[in-house]
């Protein structure tokens, strides 16, 4: 049974709370896998934020600005965990998450609270993913968002690992559950010795620390099996499936590895 704290109702508020205007558009979600290989099942789906009728992502965020930007961030949680149950879905659901719109941590989080107690979606299947990037004006505010979310049963998951300039740095301060290495590292990474002696080197960093790795943007067969044999077994790409609107994508069988290389 799910255990969720039992003051949901607290009447402090933060700023964002009193603030923000309510949303004049609306959005869905489409969900893309994230795959275990060597267990050949899925391990998570990512909630894209998606126009309501299908729509690019940019059709949406283009929408969003420093005024909106709260009432976006929490619609998206509360949103994405109900169109999950409203799929099914078993597996853990990664939430991608705005630091810039998040005041005080344990506040902003009641609403996700909420909507995971009505859905009865288990916390430690909930994953917060952000971007480390050189454009947020505070990197300890979100270590202490990421070790506040730790502590209330998220799991905690840095995207686009390799595309900033304080990933390392960030990793001294803080250790995500997981982190998402970038597709630009990925991309070619079998025909590519430098690529492959950095991935090498996260990989083993990561392992060190007791940090899963999820290899992001996987198109080929060549990138797959290069890195699982690097150790990475948590994989997400067109090769395995696209994002499917409102929908949960199937696994080809043809996208798994030969038993051998997935070991």
């Amino acid at each position: 049974m799910t255990h969720f704290p039992s003051d949901l109702t607290h009447p402090e508020k933060c700023r964002g709370c009193q603030s923000s205007p309510e949303l004049d558009f609306d959005f869905n979600f489409a969900f893309q896998p994230i795959v275990d290989i060597r267990t050949r099942q899925v391990f998570a789906h990512e909630a894209l934020v998606r126009g309501s009728a299908g729509e690019g992502a940019l059709s949406v965020l283009e929408r969003v600005n420093d005024d909106n930007r709260y009432r976006f961030d929490q619609r998206c949680r509360t949103q994405a965990i109900a169109e999950a149950m409203q799929l099914g879905m078993d597996t853990h659901l990664s939430i991608n998450f705005l630091p810039n719109a998040v005041y005080r941590p344990e506040l902003c989080i009641r609403s996700t609270l909420e909507a995971a107690r009505q859905h009865n979606f288990p916390l430690h299947r909930l994953i917060f993913e952000t971007i480390e990037s050189d454009h947020l004006q505070d990197s300890q505010h979100l270590t202490n968002i990421l070790r506040q979310y730790q502590e209330f049963g998220f799991k905690t998951a840095i995207d686009d690992f390799g595309a900033g300039y304080s990933g390392l740095t960030l990793l001294a301060d803080f250790q995500p559950d997981l982190i998402k290495l970038d597709m630009a590292l990925v991309r070619g990474i079998d025909q590519d010795k430098a690529r492959q002696a950095i991935v090498r080197g996260i990989v083993s960093i990561c392992a060190d620390l007791n940090i899963m790795v999820i290899a992001e943007g996987i198109e080929t067969a060549e990138e797959r099996d290069f890195l699982a044999a690097t150790g990475i077994s948590l994989m997400q790409g067109y090769l395995f499936a696209k994002p499917q609107f409102r929908g949960l994508a199937a696994i080809a069988e043809a996208a798994w590895p030969a038993a051998d290389v997935a070991r």
